[in-house]
C-alpha cells in the first residue's frame, strides 16, 4: 500500500522519495528549477545534507542537484512510502 503525506523538499529525510505537487517560486529561479526537472509529478530523492543542513542534494531525472534551504522549502510534494 502506498501512503502519501504533504511536505516541503527540505523536510524530507535522506533516502525519502517525494513526488512534487507544486512550486511556490517565481521568476528566474522557477524557470531554472523547471528546466532541471523539478516539475509537478516528478519523483525526487533526498540524497545528502551538508553538515549544517544547507544545502541539500536531491536526485532528479538521474542527476544530483543541490538546493539552498530557501528554495527547497518552497517546493511542496508528497512523501511516497512503499
Amino acid at each position: 500500500m502506498i501512503r502519501t503525506n504533504k511536505l516541503s523538499l527540505y523536510d524530507g529525510k535522506i533516502g525519502d522519495f517525494i513526488k512534487i505537487s507544486s512550486l511556490n517560486i517565481q521568476g528566474t529561479m522557477r524557470r531554472r528549477l523547471l528546466d532541471l526537472g523539478f516539475v509537478p509529478g516528478a519523483m525526487i530523492e533526498v540524497v545528502k545534507r551538508s553538515p549544517l543542513g544547507d544545502p541539500v542534494a536531491y536526485r532528479v531525472s538521474g542527476t544530483s542537484v543541490a538546493l539552498r534551504k530557501e528554495e527547497s522549502l518552497n517546493i511542496i510534494g508528497e512523501l511516497v512510502e512503499k
